[in-house]
């Protein structure tokens, strides 16, 4: 089980930069064992105030030669050295896996899934996750022997083929004197679709194929090729407007609803005020015509997708907006 605590204040404009020269150093990629190598550890403010007390009762047991003053001294800073080696113990040796990320809608968050395995005898503890530089901690325990998952999420700015960001898993188990972390560079990249119009206009008119005898409503986004409502008709092919109008349950009839081509490009997004906007519609558009089980095609510029259905073609289409 994973939380979320409140963000940090923002690291300086210098420590930003030394962060950012040291992560293009490292290598990318989706699995990551945790080693000597790559593990680092200094002291929180914390241990550092930990430090300055055993500092002081060192000098006043030497000052006024008190023995038991002596031997919580050595107590304290032997608990703390060992809290070190438990925290360096906790992520050493942990094979971190990082799951494909599925494609997102621009404005949404993007989730990435974190595999933990742990091939150690004993559970490991306040394992922290998080994206450099967000503050947001998800925190987990690993079983042991066993596998656990830690969840992180980011929101891109801007449509298209996105690096994840630098990734960063931290624990302070268990004294919270000593802070043990490593950096981690995956080297998937998450797509993000365009943001669909949140009120599209009706889907633009299909244009009929040769020797087609159906017509299509202009304007209207239905096909006029439809037949009375026969039992196990799918619900998506119901003209529910028209049953609502007239009490009439009609279904669309799929042979002549092929003999019509209906093409989604930016022309048809005319009314849409710039280019993102009109990426926005068509968006809106292969959605609505994928929920209606309607063939549609796709032109872009240099690109031309015929029309399909299906989420096979949807996906095609999505991943042509994103990257337009």
């Amino acid at each position: 089980m994973s939380a979320v605590l409140g963000r940090r204040s923002p690291p300086p404009h210098w420590r930003l930069r030394l962060q950012a020269w040291w992560e293009a150093r490292l290598p990318r990629s989706d699995t990551l064992a945790l080693t000597q190598r790559n593990l680092y550890i200094l002291p929180t403010r914390a241990g550092l105030m930990l430090a300055a007390t055993l500092a002081l009762l060192l000098l006043g047991s030497i000052n006024y030669q008190l023995n038991l003053g002596y031997l919580l001294t050595f107590l304290l800073a032997g608990c703390a050295l060992a809290g070190m080696h438990a925290g360096h113990a906790t992520l050493h040796g942990l094979q971190l896996h990082l799951l494909p990320p599925e494609p997102q809608f621009l404005g949404t968050s993007c989730q990435l899934t974190i595999e933990l395995a742990s091939t150690r005898a004993a559970p490991r503890h306040g394992i922290a996750a998080s994206l450099r530089g967000t503050g947001r901690l998800a925190y987990v325990d690993v079983p042991a022997g066993g596998r656990s998952q830690v969840h992180v999420a980011f929101a891109p700015a801007r449509r298209g083929l996105h690096a994840i960001p630098t990734l960063v898993l931290e624990t302070r188990y268990p004294m919270g004197a000593f802070r043990v972390w490593a950096l981690w560079r995956p080297a998937s990249r998450v797509l993000v679709y365009p943001q669909p119009e949140p009120h599209p206009p009706p889907l633009p008119p299909g244009s009929p194929d040769p020797g087609g005898g159906v017509h299509q409503a202009a304007g209207s986004g239905e096909f006029d090729g439809v037949r009375d409502y026969r039992r196990g008709d799918p619900l998506k092919r119901v003209v529910w407007k028209k049953a609502a109008k007239a009490g009439e349950l009609v279904s669309r009839d799929s042979r002549q609803a092929r003999r019509h081509a209906l093409w989604l490009d930016l022309e048809a997004a005319a009314g849409a005020a710039g280019r993102e906007h009109r990426l926005s519609r068509l968006c809106a558009w292969v959605l609505q015509a994928d929920r209606l089980g309607l063939p549609y095609g796709l032109r872009l510029p240099g690109l031309q997708l015929p029309p399909a259905s299906g989420p096979a073609h949807r996906r095609r289409c999505l991943e042509a907006l994103a990257l337009c």
